[in-house]
């Protein structure tokens, strides 16, 4: 036993230790979904999170020293997002006759999301900086984190707001999704995509490609269209109201 404590004490200090807990516990998350028929409630993402939040608890491994390694898997979350483009490309004429549509939808889905969650927060009481940190919540969370720096909200906040809003839909979009009959058809894929990316950005669109390469392919296009129409509009209506 005293060797081993010291071995753990070893590794679990090390920046390799980041690296391949986070590798070997979402390769097995993703094997259980598959094998369990990819339901929602399996997210691998959402198993993940809560197995190493709480092996770090559990071996009292700070923050810092894991994501001493994990940062590696952080680098490569850009070019994952770029790697969307490619669906895009293959379905460009389609997007090319209908890029007015999905720039409406893309801007009433983001005003629907930001303006819902502030309408609630403020209802509840929530103090001015968990409000502002709360309009961001449907972007991806590197770029939540820049929104909310800009208009006043904790960057922090805004990061877990935003990974609790794309777990929460990519859980509930299957159930929503029947409530409201929306068909599996192309049609229908294409607007289950890009709603689930419009709401839930990067964890969305990832259970999007996994049920439909449709509904991942413009799930990513939704995501890109939110990144960058909250990027600009939220800073310059903050500062309008202000």
């Amino acid at each position: 036993m005293p060797n081993f404590v010291e071995l753990w004490v070893y590794l679990s200090s090390t920046p390799l230790f980041g690296l391949t807990a986070t590798l070997v516990v979402y390769v097995l998350a993703t094997l259980v979904s598959e094998r369990l028929g990819q339901p929602p409630w399996a997210n691998p993402v959402l198993w993940s999170v809560l197995l190493l939040s709480g092996g770090l608890l559990v071996g009292g491994v700070a923050y810092p020293v894991y994501f001493s390694g994990a940062q590696f898997i952080h680098f490569l979350l850009g070019p994952a997002v770029v790697a969307l483009g490619w669906p895009l490309w293959q379905r460009r004429d389609v997007m090319r006759r209908n890029w007015l549509r999905l720039l409406l939808a893309a801007l009433a889905g983001g005003i629907a999301a930001s303006g819902s969650a502030v309408a609630i927060g403020w209802a509840l009481g929530l103090p001015t900086e968990v409000l502002l940190s709360l309009v961001p919540k449907s972007v991806t969370a590197p770029v939540a984190m820049g929104i909310a720096e800009k208009i006043g909200g904790v960057p922090a906040l805004a990061a877990a707001f935003a990974v609790l809003t794309g777990l929460a839909g990519a859980m509930s979009a299957k159930y929503l999704y029947q409530v409201l009959r929306v068909p599996q058809t192309l049609p229908g894929w294409m607007a289950r995509g890009f709603a689930l990316g419009t709401a839930s950005h990067g964890i969305g669109a990832a259970r999007a490609m996994q049920v439909n390469p449709d509904a991942g392919a413009y799930a990513g296009l939704a995501l890109g269209l939110q990144a960058l129409l909250q990027a600009i509009l939220i800073p310059l209506v903050a500062r309008l109201l202000t």
